[in-house]
C-alpha cells in the first residue's frame, strides 16, 4: 500500500519527470510538509537514463553504462534527505533532442508512449495513494524538455480521470484530489530580488548572461503565482537532496552560489500556481492545503 498513517492525515503527491526534479522544484516545501506530518509521495515518471553527467568530478568515471542504477541510488538518498517516499512509474528518459530539425524521439522514450497508457498507470497510483494535493509542471514543462511537457499532460489527465469511476474502472476506486498546483520556479520579481541582493553584497549573480535578458524584460513567461509557501528553514535540506544527485549536479555550480541567509531574507518561499481546485480558498494562499478539511472524508 502506498498510503500510511501520517501525523496530519494529509497527503501530497509530487509528480516529476526525472530524478533530481523533486529536489530542484519544490524540494524545500515538500520537505517542510513531510516534517510536519504530511504523507508525501514523489512519483518519478522516468529513470533519467539519457541525462548528461554534469558533475565535472564524475565525468571520468565511465558511468554511462550504469547510469540508470546510479540514479536509482541517488534518488533513494535524495528521498531520504527530504523525508518523503518515492515511486518510479517505470518509463525511459526521452533525452533532450537537439538539432534543426529536431531528431525523432527514440521508440522507448517516455514522451513517445501512448498518452492513455501512461495516464492509466498514474491514475492507479493516484487512486491508491489518494492525495489531497498534487503538484506538477505547467504546459511549458518549465523548460522545453519533452518529458517535462509530457509530465504536465499526464498529470492533468490523471488528476481529472482519477475521480471518474467510468475511466479506467480496473485501476481502483475513484478518488478526487482536492487541488492541483504548477511549480512557479522563476519569476521576474524573484530574479530581480536575488540579483539586486547579490549586487548589494558584492556577490556575483548566479544568473549571468543566461538570465540577464529575462531580468531586464517583463520576466519569464509562466503561470501566475497564487500560492507562496514559506519554507526557508528547509533550504539546506533542499540543497543536500539536490547534491545527492551527484551525477547531475555540480556541487560548485550556480545552484549553490547564493548564500542561504540571503535567499531566506529576500525570497523565503517556494511558489505555486493553483491550476485546479474542488475546494474554496482565498487567493493568494500561503499553504497548499488551504481550504481542505479532511474531517469531511470521515
Amino acid at each position: 500500500m502506498l498510503t500510511h498513517e501520517s501525523g496530519s492525515g494529509l497527503r501530497l503527491m509530487a509528480v516529476h519527470a526525472h530524478p533530481d526534479d523533486e529536489s530542484s522544484k519544490g524540494g524545500a516545501s515538500t520537505a517542510m510538509y513531510a516534517a510536519r506530518g504530511v504523507d508525501v509521495l514523489v512519483v518519478t515518471l522516468t529513470g533519467g537514463e539519457r541525462g548528461d553527467v554534469l558533475n565535472p568530478a564524475l565525468l571520468a568515471e565511465g558511468l554511462a553504462d550504469e547510469l540508470h542504477r546510479v540514479r536509482e541510488r541517488e534518488m533513494a538518498q535524495a528521498a531520504a534527505i527530504l523525508g518523503v517516499r518515492q515511486h518510479w512509474l517505470g518509463y525511459v528518459d526521452s533525452g533532450y533532442p537537439e538539432g534543426d530539425p529536431l531528431p525523432p524521439l527514440p521508440d522507448d522514450a517516455f514522451a513517445a508512449q501512448p498518452l492513455e497508457e501512461v495516464v492509466e498507470r498514474l491514475v492507479r497510483i493516484v487512486r491508491e495513494f489518494r492525495p489531497h494535493v498534487m503538484t506538477t509542471y505547467d504546459e511549458t514543462g518549465g523548460y522545453p524538455h519533452p518529458d517535462h511537457i509530457r509530465c504536465h499532460d499526464v498529470s492533468i489527465a490523471a488528476f481529472e480521470a482519477a475521480s471518474d469511476p467510468m475511466r479506467f474502472p480496473d485501476a481502483g476506486p475513484a478518488w478526487q484530489a482536492s487541488k492541483l498546483y504548477f511549480h512557479v520556479s522563476f519569476t521576474r520579481d524573484k530574479l530581480v530580488a536575488i540579483n539586486d541582493a547579490c549586487e548589494k553584497r558584492g556577490i556575483e549573480s548566479p544568473f549571468g548572461e543566461r538570465f540577464s535578458a529575462l531580468i531586464e524584460s517583463d520576466g519569464p513567461a509562466g503561470p501566475i503565482t497564487t500560492t507562496q509557501v514559506e519554507c526557508g528553514e528547509f533550504f539546506e535540506i533542499r540543497d543536500d537532496a539536490l547534491r545527492a544527485h551527484a551525477t547531475q549536479i555540480d556541487p560548485n555550480g550556480r545552484w549553490f552560489s547564493v548564500p542561504l541567509d540571503l535567499q531566506r531574507e529576500v525570497w523565503p518561499t517556494e511558489d505555486y500556481h493553483l491550476a485546479r481546485s474542488s475546494v474554496h480558498s482565498e487567493l493568494p494562499e500561503t499553504d497548499l492545503f488551504a481550504g481542505i478539511d479532511i474531517e469531511e472524508e470521515l
